[in-house]
């Protein structure tokens, strides 16, 4: 007799149910490399725009000295040269020289053009070396050039909306009222 032989039965084991893990892909040096030139590159321009930053301050003082610079040369220039009113139009800026030669050393003489025709405006700007010239050029007021009297007086320093006056623009003079009827809202 032999005994029977016991068979195997195939193991059956209750197992949890499959769940599919998500697998986060992996570290290599070339990721780590990306993530750090991003880092790099965010950080360089944040260095960048701060640099920027500081250099338009550093540009925008320049400028401001400049302009400091400028209204107080332009003020100095003002302050030695005169204006000339009545000037014939044919007259030129070295007959100008010539008339105001004896009151002292001419830098510049500057005849006035108009833009679109460029013929001569009448007056012209006469600028000096020393301030004294002015008060002696002043003594040549109504004094004839090419048949004209001169009218000679100190350059003034133009002040920016000095004379711009109030209000709402030149005429018209307050509000009116547009569209016709008796001011409903009319939108044809």
């Amino acid at each position: 007799m032999s005994a029977p032989e016991a068979t195997a039965a195939p193991e059956t084991t209750a197992s949890a149910p499959e769940v599919q893990e998500t697998s986060t892909p992996p570290v290599t040096d070339a990721s780590l490399d990306t993530a750090n030139n991003n880092a790099d590159a965010s950080m360089s321009e944040e260095t960048s725009v701060t640099d920027e930053a500081a250099r338009l301050r550093e540009l925008h003082a320049n400028l401001a000295k400049q302009e400091e610079e400028a209204t107080e040369e332009k003020s100095d220039v003002d302050a030695r040269s005169i204006y000339v009113g009545n000037v014939d139009y044919e007259a030129s800026p070295e007959e100008l020289q010539k008339h105001f030669q004896s009151v002292g050393v001419i830098n510049r003489v500057t005849i006035l053009l108009n833009k679109f025709t460029s013929q001569p405006k009448g007056f012209a700007y006469i600028e000096f070396a020393e301030p004294a010239a002015v008060a002696d050029a002043i003594s040549l007021n109504d004094t004839v050039l090419r048949g004209r009297n001169l009218k000679v007086s100190p350059k003034r320093t133009n002040i920016p909306g000095y004379n711009r006056g109030r209000g709402r623009g030149r005429g018209r003079g307050g509000f009116r009222a547009r569209g016709r009827g008796r001011g409903r809202f009319n939108p044809y």
